[in-house]
């Protein structure tokens, strides 16, 4: 099947449903920085830079698929996306963004879609966007259900939440939604992710690497795959004092646990929070360094961040490191976007076939 990714970023989501079989056609996006990580990563998808609040861009997308159906729409806008302005004026310009997710779908009408987003739009203005939403897809033929799942149900070593919506053309059934793989006991936890990367104590490290030793988990074997070198695995290169800070932090700990007159110049719920080894991460951020790794005084690598997040380690992030935290951070961990992708491949094959 063919999928388009909108606001792709990196491309998670699309990574995810292209491990599930599906053939990525175009990831659309306007940071170039992050469209070329999705292009150096996705066999061969086009990485298009477009603005999708005007008709060029689905002509575009129209001339690139030339004459495969699109099968499927996955898309992730950016949560900022809504105005303060109430969900009477849902057709207000500054929600753009959602606004050509509904048009898309529109031109294209695929057989499926899903739509990820952050866990607070299922009760903004008392749900009254998600509803909208939820209404006016069906009004477009689609049954649409929605859902918040935790990715580390679906195998990610991180506590991250997400409203994921899954649409299915009326004509061919009724969305599914994956059952988790993990239970709480089983989560898969940093130790699991990351122990067997170089600590960078010592020395900041380079792009492109060697692992210092066989996977130690099940879970590295499966983020190596066939991969024989190390990359985006550098460190921060901290004052002293950061460091200093930090080592007085136990594992799972936070600003909370400092002493009298330390770490004084952060005081919010994320800072100064050290991972516990046995435990899922926090959800990854974007690189604002209030995370830091569990036994090493400094903050996870983008590597370790990627490894957090379900990226295998051949997906290779491009760009300056700012730019390459943001591109991790943002994304949507490629194994929950794996399992969302098998279960709607499901839905719609077992659809056309009772046709």
């Amino acid at each position: 099947m063919n999928a388009i990714d909108l606001f792709a970023g990196c491309g998670g989501l699309s990574k995810g449903f292209m491990d599930a079989g599906f053939d990525i056609i175009v990831g659309v996006d306007n940071d170039q920085a992050a469209l070329n990580t999705f292009a150096k990563n996705h066999n061969g998808a086009i990485a298009l830079n477009a603005d999708l609040s005007v008709q060029e861009t689905f002509d575009e997308i129209k001339r690139i698929a030339g004459d495969r159906e699109i099968d499927v729409i996955i898309a992730g806008p950016p949560c900022q996306g809504f105005s303060l302005t109430g969900p009477r004026n849902f057709d207000d310009k500054r929600n753009k963004l959602y606004l050509a997710v509904f048009e898309v779908v529109k031109q294209f009408r695929p057989k499926g879609f899903i739509i990820e987003n952050v866990p607070g739009m299922a009760t903004l203005y008392n749900g009254e966007i998600r509803d909208e939403i939820l209404k006016r897809f069906r009004n477009f033929g689609y049954n649409v259900e929605c859902r918040i799942l935790c990715a580390a149900d679906y195998g990610v070593p991180q506590l991250r939440r997400r409203l994921v919506f899954i649409g299915v053309r009326k004509d061919i059934g009724q969305p599914h939604f994956p059952e988790p793989v993990f239970t709480e006991e089983e989560y898969r936890t940093c130790r699991d992710a990351i122990s067997d990367l170089p600590s960078r104590e010592f020395e900041l490290g380079q792009e492109v690497d060697e692992y210092p030793c066989e996977p130690q988990t099940e879970y590295q074997r499966l983020m190596r795959g066939d991969c024989k070198v190390l990359h985006n695995h550098v460190a921060t290169n901290h004052t002293q004092m950061v460091k200093d800070t930090i080592a007085l932090v136990p594992q799972g700990g936070n600003y909370k646990d400092l002493p009298a007159g330390w770490g004084e110049s952060r005081k919010f719920n994320e800072a100064w929070t050290r991972y516990h080894g046995d435990k899922p991460s926090r959800t990854i951020d974007t690189g604002h360094r209030n995370h830091f790794h569990y036994k090493y005084n400094r903050v996870p690598t983008i590597r370790e961040n990627a490894r957090l997040q379900s990226f295998p380690d051949d997906f290779v992030f491009l760009g300056t490191r700012t730019q390459q935290n943001r591109q991790v951070g943002n994304a949507v961990p490629p194994l929950l976007g794996y399992h969302l992708g098998l279960a709607l491949k499901s839905v719609i094959e077992s659809g056309e076939n009772d046709d």
